[in-house]
């Protein structure tokens, strides 16, 4: 049965490190596919950063539930990792967990290489391990902060598609997951909102660059969405209002996110590259 989910934040809490482990969440976010599945990705390899928990998570049961076998790259959150694993193997798929920094072009390379090896090729990329720090003055964003961000959430980017595109062809896909703040901005997160206007950038870039090789670019820029980023990420009183401003009143959850990477994995969208889809609830926002 589908949830109908309330206005209103989430109970007062925060998460000491990043980029936040979705086990100490309370309530946990909804991941699970609200229908059943259709053989969308019957077949396909798809490797997705950040897979194990928030979007990332809904994002690789969906594509199990259509199936798919799965790569799954983390930072460090086993035990996050090991219950989507479990998740996908529910939906009768196999899992891969790859442990490591996409912030290493060496790391990338050997992820693909590792997929390739288990599951015989690799057919949809999902661009997705992000992390954000908040601060309120840009001058206090130090040079490690900031070339951390931009090592995460742009240089994995450009790192893991380097190392798979050798192995993908005419009908394979790559989405890559941006934000609502490549449009808007945000004041706390200068340095985060910045290498998500770049992911925007590079994914239309991209999808001009290969679309005569038949490889398919889009992406997906969230709004305020209910994740272990989160917690990790702002002060208890912040996250008690967190997504109460946006038109529909409230944070969407992580399931109601991944059907927008599944259509652009899919040839649902097999006339759509370099495009961007917008699940933020409700927020008017360019391109």
């Amino acid at each position: 049965m589908l949830k109908r989910h309330t206005k209103g934040g989430q109970p007062p809490q925060e998460q000491s490190h990043q980029p936040g482990r979705e086990t100490k969440m309370v309530p946990r976010p909804d991941f699970e596919p609200r229908y059943p599945g259709s053989s969308r990705l019957e077949g396909k390899t798809a490797l997705i950063t950040g897979g194990d928990s928030g979007i990332g998570r809904a994002v690789s049961v969906l594509f199990a539930r259509e199936g798919a076998n799965i790569a799954i790259v983390y930072l460090e959150e086993d035990e996050d990792a090991r219950k989507t694993k479990s998740l996908i193997e529910d939906e009768g798929q196999e899992c891969l967990l790859i442990k490591g920094d996409i912030g290493s072009a060496k790391f990338c390379v050997d992820a693909v290489k590792r997929t390739v090896k288990q599951f015989g090729g690799l057919d949809v990329l999902v661009n997705n391990a992000a992390e954000q720090h908040e601060d309120e003055e840009v001058e206090k964003i130090s040079e490690k902060q900031l070339d951390r961000t931009f090592r995460t959430n742009l240089y994995g980017y450009f790192f893991m598609t380097q190392a798979a595109l050798p192995h993908l062809k005419k009908g394979s896909t790559i989405v890559n997951t941006a934000s609502i703040t490549a449009y808007r901005g945000h004041p706390s997160l200068v340095d985060y909102a910045s290498t998500k206007g770049a992911v925007v950038t590079f994914t239309r870039s991209l999808a001009s660059q290969l679309a005569d090789k038949g490889i398919r670019v889009n992406g997906v820029a969230p709004g305020p969405i209910w994740t272990p980023l989160i917690p990790a990420s702002f002060d208890a009183d912040t996250v008690t209002k967190f997504g109460t401003d946006v038109p529909l009143g409230r944070a969407g959850q992580p399931n109601e996110v991944a059907p927008c990477h599944l259509f652009l994995a899919c040839e649902d969208s097999s006339y759509m590259t370099g495009q961007m889809l917008h699940p933020n609830g409700g927020e008017a926002v360019g391109g």
